[in-house]
């Protein structure tokens, strides 16, 4: 399979490029080669999108929208072709491939807001005759990188908003999971969308290092780790671009004594071991009450024995495999530097047992670790992978105080039936996105989405309002009325006219 930049509205060959080779990580088949573009490439790009805004910031907004509707018609008509192109290269499950083309219609519906929620102010009679407006307007070429994990609601969180509000968009897949975009792409060029209004560049980091000091470019969006967030975000700082850049995530699940069990136990799955552990809002440490300390650990081992691990396409697993042989490696390192450290290793994911067909995938079962302390690498550093370390805690103080020390502020979660401890922890949790009885705190497309700390480098978080405040900028404008006829001799005495424009 070729796997193709996009540029200008068309659809780019490069043959001399170096490539990388795409694997399936459910059975490490061959599926593609991604390009290595070039920094001249990635600057095409966004020459394309620099021409384009020219034209597209002045389409009325109807007209603007109405592509977003198209956008949104195509995902709805093309929802398993989207999902399984995740499950192929991502290898997410197919069931959670679903889920993730179902959210990203949800957030391309919230972008069909986007009318109501770019309207601008007027103040009128601020001094005799004039009147003052506030104008939010486009800035130009926005650039944005995704990781693996999240194809589809990376572009969702980025895309429709930055152009609905009439920027133009240079959008890097990440070379691990293009497909989707190579897909997506495709349902958007037959939109018929103007081109250079959409481009997309596959590559490394010299795509991305050519945006720093390119005058055409007015912002840049990251969803990645928060070593590459910062690294970027100095970047931008250096050269006065726009920055929205989420980073890394070691969220919380605090069980109290009087924790619906059973809910508990389905959503730490879910949490977990959905996407094989490999999302910004896995619940990575379970922080349980010394009363029920002994039955959540009892619990969840049994029940973590029991999640089948397979090809991402088969529907009768539970989790699929994680993105590569690099992560595979990665994780297995951890969970030896846990058992190093003294916890105490409960189930142990390395080398589960799969089929003989899909042997050379990249499988790590369900790990889960007891008798955890705060102080641990397992328990402070995002492991990425299907990987549970549980603490005891005295009480819902102690347990505030494991979460509040975290560098990375993205999300923590409590399970409890008890009103004090719910509105104490929303108090007090010191993270962006807080979860009461569910185990992702995922907020609606309505809501920002965003942690705070190490986890938000950027200005603004995604989705909701905070997307289309940092996809635009006030223009603020003071206007006097003069009278055709004459006679403004009045307004020029008054002094409040005189310091309206004295500025």
């Amino acid at each position: 399979m070729k796997i193709r930049n996009y540029i200008n509205g068309q659809w780019v060959d490069s043959p001399e490029c170096n490539t990388q080779p795409l694997l399936n990580p459910s059975d490490g088949a061959l599926i593609g080669e991604v390009p290595m573009s070039s920094f001249e490439q990635s600057r095409e790009a966004t020459f394309a999108a620099a021409e384009a805004f020219q034209s597209w910031s002045k389409l009325p907004l109807p007209k603007r929208m109405g592509f977003i509707f198209k956008m949104h018609q195509a995902m709805v008509d093309n929802h398993e072709m989207l999902a399984e192109s995740i499950a192929l290269d991502q290898a997410k499950h197919i069931a959670e491939a679903r889920g993730e083309v179902q959210r990203v219609i949800e957030i391309v519906q919230m972008a069909c807001t986007i009318p109501a929620l770019i309207q601008g102010e007027t103040i009128n009679g601020i001094a005799t005759n004039i009147h003052g407006r506030v104008i939010k307007a486009p800035l130009g070429v926005f650039c944005g990188v995704a990781p693996f994990n999240f194809p589809a609601l990376v572009f969702g969180w980025f895309i429709p908003f930055a152009i609905a509000t009439g920027n133009t968009f240079v959008y890097k897949p990440s070379s691990d999971s293009p497909l989707f975009m190579q897909r997506m792409m495709q349902l958007i060029h037959d939109m018929e969308l103007p081109a250079g209004v959409v481009n997309i560049i596959h590559g490394d980091r010299t795509v991305v290092e050519a945006w720093y000091e390119d005058d055409n470019v007015a912002g840049m969006c990251l969803v990645g780790s928060t070593p590459t967030a910062k690294a970027m975000a100095e970047g931008c700082g250096r050269n006065g671009k726009k920055a929205m850049l989420l980073g890394g995530a070691k969220n919380s699940l605090v069980v109290m004594e009087d924790a619906p069990m059973d809910l508990l136990i389905e959503n730490i799955l879910i949490s977990g071991y959905g996407s094989a552990g490999q999302r910004c809002l896995a619940s990575s440490n379970i922080i349980a009450v010394s009363q029920v300390y002994d039955e959540v650990v009892e619990r969840l081992v049994e029940a973590s024995k029991g999640v089948t691990v397979g090809s991402a396409m088969n529907p009768d697993v539970f989790m699929g495999p994680v993105i590569n042989a690099r992560a595979k490696q990665s994780i297995e390192q951890y969970i030896q530097i846990g058992v190093d450290e003294g916890a105490t290793l409960a189930l142990d994911g390395r080398n589960p047992a799969v089929a003989e067909e899909i042997s050379n995938g990249f499988y790590v079962g369900p790990t889960v670790f007891t008798d955890a302390k705060p102080c641990m690498r397992i328990v402070e550093e995002e492991i990425f992978g299907p990987v549970i370390s549980v603490m005891k805690v005295g009480c819902i103080n102690a347990a505030l105080r494991v979460v509040n020390a975290q560098k990375m502020g993205n999300g923590a979660c409590i399970f409890t039936q008890n009103n004090y401890y719910t509105e104490k922890f929303i108090e007090d949790a010191d993270v962006g996105m807080i979860g009461v009885n569910v185990g992702v705190c995922a907020p609606h497309p309505y809501l920002p989405f965003g942690g705070i700390k190490g986890s938000l480098v950027g200005n603004n978080k995604v989705q909701g309002k905070d997307a289309i405040d940092f996809f635009t900028h006030n223009k603020t404008a003071t206007i006097r009325i003069v009278d055709p006829e004459g006679g403004t001799s009045a307004a020029s005495k008054d002094n409040s006219v005189r310091s309206c424009v004295a500025g």
